[in-house]
């Protein structure tokens, strides 16, 4: 008798093959579980700097962080000496999704490591940042470790993430309470003050304000940048159709205070059809949710670490 054909098979051969392309654009690894996602199991004990129940866990856990990065970019690019650190020092151009990789490396071993591994990622990014200076066309000096310019940094990227959360994730409110933004924007300076930036705020409202205030130093986002973060290389023709409902959404999240920089509309916009944008997007990142599962690897990894969880699959399967 013939074996019976199961008619899931090619559902979860799609499912599967898209958690691998994901997983390779923002980690570098099919499984999500390069050598540095595998630390965040082994390396220390204890919940690291921020608790597994609370708000940056569940902020940086959510697929919204891929509409907020976006956003954080055009934010980044709209500060003239942080736009040069990019631009000079970074292999975006050549090798776009090596960079992703290292951003995400930052963020996910800073919310989901012990603390002894948050502590080192944190010193290799200060050692990175000391090789990154140099002077503007313009003939202004710049410097990576420069505190001012990580709290710009710091405050495009908190910003950009918050907006992002708010528009396009999961309500958090319903778990943390309506404060919940507050709440994120103190917890999350801790990381920026371990690479050096000072005078954070701490409450939704002292971040738009600090955003205000810098509102005189900022400058268009150079025409390349903006080229790039609409259309970066390498992307497959379904890639870069998802891709491109991201941007647009990302567009709407960016702060006032960026948005005429960017060139974008941002949270300003208050019209059906940026609704309708923000609406296609949540709901393209709930099908990711639901293909890629209900926790990223490096949140695993973080579990298991803490107690929370079993150990891993893949932490056997991809031996380091």
């Amino acid at each position: 008798m013939p074996a019976l054909r199961d008619p899931s098979r090619p559902t979860s051969d799609l499912a599967r093959r898209v958690r691998q392309a994901f997983r390779s654009r923002v980690s570098g690894d099919p499984t999500g579980a390069p050598d540095w996602v595998r630390d965040i199991a082994l390396v220390g004990t204890g919940p690291g700097w921020f608790d597994p129940e609370g708000v940056v866990w569940r902020v940086h856990g959510d697929l919204s962080t891929l509409v907020g990065g976006i956003a954080a970019l055009l934010g980044q690019g709209a500060h003239p000496l942080a736009s040069a650190g990019v631009q000079r020092h970074s292999s975006y151009r050549s090798d776009p999704w090596a960079r992703l990789a290292g951003t995400a490396r930052w963020l996910v071993l800073t919310t989901f490591g012990s603390a002894e591994l948050a502590e080192r990622e944190a010193a290799r990014v200060r050692a990175m940042h000391e090789r990154v200076r140099g002077t503007t066309a313009a003939g202004r000096a710049y410097s990576a470790s420069d505190p001012e310019l990580l709290r710009w940094v710091h405050l495009a990227f908190t910003d950009a993430f918050l907006a992002a959360q708010t528009a396009v994730g999961q309500d958090l409110a319903p778990r943390f309470g309506r404060a919940w933004g507050d709440d994120y924007v103190a917890d999350w300076a801790r990381s920026a003050r371990a690479l050096g930036a000072q005078d954070l705020p701490s409450s939704r409202a002292g971040l738009a304000e600090a955003l205000r205030e810098l509102e005189p130093h900022l400058e268009p986002v150079p025409a390349e940048l903006l080229g790039f973060i609409a259309d970066p290389s390498g992307l497959n023709r379904v890639e870069r159709g998802f891709y491109a409902e991201l941007g647009r959404a990302a567009q709407l999240v960016v702060s006032p205070s960026v948005a005429r920089f960017a060139g974008v509309p941002g949270r300003g916009d208050r019209s059906p059809a940026a609704r309708a944008r923000l609406l296609r997007a949540r709901w393209e990142l709930r099908a990711l949710h639901l293909t890629l599962g209900r926790f990223s690897p490096s949140e695993e990894a973080a579990r298991f670490r803490t107690g929370s969880a079993p150990r891993p699959d893949w932490l056997d399967a991809h031996p380091a």
